[in-house]
């Protein structure tokens, strides 16, 4: 989880964000949905898979990304934040992670693989918040966070708009990233799972 020690630094970058948004009268909720289109709009982008959606896709994962830190730091700003905002929230951003993944498959039509990485993003999360469920607290060990994850899609999408070619054994780029979000998501959950079972 490389990029979640960064939080503080990005907490003070969303400031400015932070007041323009509560200005111009946006909600944390509706930040939250907002993000969830970029989300829509990454996926459409991605199974395009052409080097200028690519690009496109990156960005509207960038996009994403952003909005996810500034809404729960706006819910902070207008002392608003709630369980609901953080369920809406939580809902958002899997089905944003499932999108994302799936758009990035089908644009290779490596669905198995898909299928395989969504698995194992989706397990990492349940992992973590069921061990909170049952009074474990929460498990937020792992090699890849969500900040980690859109960061590498978004590189990636660029890498897949400037360099087509297989890079190993006939597989590109946008495959082996998702074959890495595969491995990693189901051992990251195995790790959760064994952290929190030995803690029992």
């Amino acid at each position: 989880m490389t990029l979640d020690q960064f939080r503080s630094v990005a907490d003070r970058l969303l400031e400015p964000f932070v007041s323009v948004a509560d200005r111009v009268g946006l909600t944390p909720n509706g930040v939250s949905v907002l993000a969830m289109g970029f989300a829509v709009a990454a996926a459409v982008a991605f199974s395009i898979a052409s080097p200028m959606w690519y690009v496109l896709g990156s960005l509207f994962v960038l996009a994403n990304g952003w909005l996810d830190l500034l809404d729960g730091a706006l819910a902070r700003e207008q002392d608003i934040a709630s369980p609901a905002g953080d369920l809406l929230d939580h809902v958002l951003d899997r089905y944003a992670d499932i999108l994302i993944l799936a758009g990035l498959a089908a644009g290779i039509e490596a669905y198995a693989l898909g299928f395989a990485a969504v698995t194992g993003v989706l397990m990492t999360s349940y992992l973590g918040t069921q061990i909170q469920a049952v009074g474990l607290g929460r498990e937020y060990g792992g090699l890849l966070g969500r900040a980690d994850r859109l960061a590498l899609v978004g590189i990636v999408g660029i890498v897949a708009a400037v360099y087509s070619a297989p890079i190993i054994a006939g597989a590109g780029v946008v495959w082996l990233l998702l074959a890495l979000f595969a491995v990693v998501g189901h051992v990251t959950a195995i790790q959760r799972f064994w952290g929190a079972w030995s803690d029992v």
